[in-house]
């Protein structure tokens, strides 16, 4: 038995090195978003992985160690990562420039295994539709593009514009699938009263034909009432 637990540790860490290591090479773009190709590969390395370590005489006792210890190398890469700038790069790499001012870098685009078809894609996701709208592109470390339009291609906003605007704060759930939720109308210093006089105001006569309601810190109430239509 003590021979099967060393040889399912010495396993566990080779194939945890490297399966790091082939997740670089593969490139960034596996862990963001994949396609059918890049599906079946992940499931497939999955599968090799757990082939590899769980010793076929003792399945149980290889495959709880296994799982333990995979735990334990996530935690402890996790962090060295936070405590060393040197072992953050070899594991996550740096983030990568693949458009500057409208232009494809090609070389960033071949290191990161990335088609024209793939970053067009990721632009379109971010409402970019026109490579020349773009000052930067970079793919990040989790393999999600950040991008960032030319100026004269940002959307306006009342601050470019100098207008005022009161934030409507985050929604306090006060109904939801037609029960009150007393504690949040509390906290806002209202009441029952109050909730269905505005309820009444948009034609609703009963709390339990209410779905969801959400009160904005400007006391506005936002309602979505119950599909009351039976299949």
């Amino acid at each position: 038995m003590e021979k099967v637990l060393l040889m399912t540790i010495i396993k566990c860490v080779g194939v945890y090195i490297l399966a790091i290591f082939l997740t670089k090479i593969i490139g960034r773009k596996l862990i963001s978003q994949m396609n059918f190709f890049d599906f079946v590969m992940g499931v497939s390395m999955g599968s090799i992985v757990a082939y590899s370590v769980v010793d076929k005489q003792f399945v149980s006792t290889s495959a709880i160690t296994a799982l333990i210890l995979f735990c334990a190398l996530t935690i402890v890469t996790g962090y060295l990562s936070m405590k060393s700038l040197k072992i953050r790069k070899i594991i996550n790499s740096e983030p990568t420039n693949l458009v500057e001012n409208g232009n494809i870098i090609e070389k960033n685009m071949k290191k990161n295994k990335l088609t024209i078809n793939e970053l067009m894609m990721k632009l379109r996701e971010k409402s970019i539709f026109h490579l020349a709208d773009v000052e930067f592109a970079i793919m990040e470390t989790d393999g999600e593009l950040s991008v960032l339009p030319k100026a004269n291609k940002k959307p306006l906003t009342p601050y470019n514009m100098k207008i005022n605007v009161t934030s409507s704060g985050i929604d306090k759930d006060v109904i939801i699938d037609g029960i009150v939720v007393d504690e949040n109308l509390k906290n806002i210093g209202l009441d029952q009263q109050w909730l269905k006089s505005e309820l009444n105001k948009q034609n609703i006569k009963e709390i339990s034909e209410v779905f969801y309601a959400g009160i904005d810190s400007s006391q506005k109430l936002y309602v979505s009432k119950k599909n009351m239509r039976k299949e």
